[in-house]
């Protein structure tokens, strides 16, 4: 099954296609989703009203474009470049997190959404 939501961040709006696992099934019932956006070097996050453990398949080395799932605190990430804890210019998380899918299209145009703008997510038919 092929399940796919739309980011609206701020002025950008793009699809992504979430993955098949416990977090994101609990991501597409809890959908939609309101926050208000965190920056933190190229990721925005914010936290949602999801509770979920860490699944066997966390990390923290993430790729451009990657959306995940951050328990600790409870947030939906969207890695997009570099981060503050990044080596090498890819995008690495705080701590391991919930890989939920990937962006589609070009990512990096999430770097023009401030701190404090609105985050949406929502079903797409």
């Amino acid at each position: 099954m092929s399940r796919r939501i739309r980011i609206s961040a701020g002025s950008v709006s793009l699809p992504a296609a979430l993955s098949e696992g416990p977090t994101a099934d609990k991501l597409w019932a809890a959908l939609p989703i309101r926050g208000r956006a965190s920056v933190w070097g190229e990721e925005i996050y914010f936290e949602i009203p999801l509770q979920a453990l860490q699944e066997p398949n966390a990390r923290e080395e993430m790729e451009a474009g990657e959306i995940a799932y951050w328990p600790p605190g409870s947030a939906f990430c969207i890695f997009f470049g570099p981060t503050p804890a990044s080596a090498d210019g890819t995008p690495r998380a705080a701590s391991p997190v919930t890989p939920l899918g990937r962006v589609e299209g070009d990512a990096s145009l999430f770097k023009a959404v401030p701190a404090g703008a609105q985050v949406r997510l929502e079903r797409l038919p």
